[in-house]
């Protein structure tokens, strides 16, 4: 086997000048291990970081086997539409001037236009799990003739919930297949996966699970909520290249790319709240250079495959830790150099910690100075919303109006009539007992049908 192009690697050669003309010169150490196994038909766990080119390492064996075993269908299985879209794009690169048919099916998108695409017996079908069982359900997709299977980012897919949709496409599909599983980390949920429905898996790993590339180097800020802006605002100054910015929730993603604009530079947001339209343009915008500064959450995130982007910036941390792995992967892609900038605010030790244990790296916290000053917000721009707090329910929708004598969450509500007690909300809650349904008034009771039966009253948290 030749180290440094694809030649020796098992390829047909109709697919090595199909490669050479695509300039796809030299295979990245996940190809070079992956494609000889998967040519052989076997079943391969690949754990690779991010961007170091796992679609061709499955989509060249793929498309291969197929042509050899001269019917079945292929199914690529991924979290977000845009990696979907990113993955098909791959595959007509590489087969379609060998007639390759292929259908996406993805949410957001027409099911008209995917039925239609159905129609005409694709080879390889790439699709997101939640609109893959939506086909199945209503008949149009039949998987029974799948030969191969592919699970693209399978860490992703659990994390984003997509365990029991994933559990269901299973069902569906023959036992005798060639299953390919591929993630840049392995937690137990894979492990238990591979061995429940792969055979005698083959484990290639290029870098342990958390590895993150190399050449990207990797910086932490401990700033305030309130500076966070004005140190985006410098580092955009500070580094002329495109810029991928990470906000934990789509509401923040909306307000962090108008807050760029205003500072002068083009943005575009990608988030779960917009269409497919509107994210494939923002994409491709930013690939172009439309956008210099795309603004993201982890959900869309995972499809954005984008050569030299200078710089990534964790404006929020990930939830996840193994979410930073993820996000940091999108710079220093392909060997290249990138650079990885992230906030985190001074209660947010443990988080920090808990991502140096995963990527074994001891960050240098750095302190902001000389930040420049407060741009007047947005007049337009609705006011934040509250943050949901992780357990005990729904924040008090007082808004601000006084609590006393409403029910919130405290003491149990006193009976109709009576003045609510000045120590409410202080006295420790009295055990409930069963609600009567009406109070003494003849109006039905504030306490619900269902539920816990412990009642609070008093002010809001």
């Amino acid at each position: 086997m030749t180290d440094n192009t694809f030649f020796g690697l098992g390829i047909a050669p109709k697919l090595l000048d199909i490669l050479q003309k695509n300039k796809f010169v030299t295979p990245t150490p996940i190809q070079q291990k992956a494609i000889p196994i998967a040519i052989q038909g076997k079943d391969i766990v690949g754990i690779a970081q991010t961007g170091t080119g796992k679609t061709l390492a499955f989509s060249i064996p793929m498309l291969q086997r197929l042509s050899a075993l001269g019917g079945g269908k292929g199914l690529i299985v991924l979290p977000t539409r845009e990696l979907a879209l990113q993955v098909e794009e791959t595959l007509q690169k590489i087969g379609r001037s060998a007639g390759l048919r292929t259908a996406v099916l993805i949410g957001g998108a027409s099911m008209s236009m995917q039925i239609q695409a159905i129609k005409k017996n694709p080879h390889v079908i790439v699709a997101t799990p939640g609109r893959l069982n939506d086909h199945v359900q209503q008949g149009t997709v039949k998987l029974h003739d799948a030969k191969i299977l592919v699970l693209d980012e399978a860490d992703r897919m659990f994390d984003m919930g997509f365990a029991p949709q994933i559990k269901k496409i299973m069902d569906k599909l023959p036992k005798e297949r060639q299953t390919m599983l591929f993630s840049a980390t392995m937690p137990p949920e894979i492990a238990k996966m591979a061995a429940q429905y792969m055979q005698l898996p083959l484990r290639v790993e290029i870098a342990r699970a958390g590895t993150t590339a190399e050449r990207v180097v990797q910086e932490m800020f401990v700033v305030g909520k309130e500076d966070k802006m004005r140190l985006l605002d410098k580092l955009l100054v500070e580094y002329k290249g495109t810029v991928l910015v990470f906000s934990r929730t789509k509401h923040g993603a909306k307000k962090i790319a108008a807050a760029v604009r205003r500072m002068g530079h083009s943005s575009a947001e990608i988030h779960s709240n917009r269409s497919l339209a509107q994210r494939k343009e923002a994409l491709q915008g930013f690939k172009s250079g439309k956008y210099r500064v795309l603004v993201a959450t982890d959900i869309a995130a995972r499809g954005i495959d984008v050569t030299g982007i200078e710089l990534v910036i964790n404006y929020d941390l990930p939830d996840a830790a193994e979410d930073y792995v993820h996000r940091i992967g999108r710079t220093g892609r392909a060997g290249m150099a990138g650079r990885a900038i992230s906030f985190a605010t001074p209660d947010q030790k443990n988080d920090i910690r808990q991502i140096e244990r995963l990527v074994r790296t001891q960050f240098s916290i750095l302190k902001p100075t000389e930040l420049p000053a407060h741009r007047a917000p947005d007049p337009n721009a609705k006011p934040d919303r509250p943050e949901r707090p992780q357990r005990g329910g729904y924040p008090s929708r007082s808004h601000g109006r006084p609590t006393a004598g409403r029910p919130v969450y405290g003491n149990r509500p006193p009976a109709h009539g009576a003045a609510p007690s000045s120590t409410s909300s202080s006295s420790s809650p009295r055990p409930a007992s069963r609600p009567s349904g009406r109070s003494s008034g003849g109006r039905p009771s504030d306490r619900p049908k269902r539920g816990p039966k412990t009642y609070y009253y008093g002010s809001s948290w």
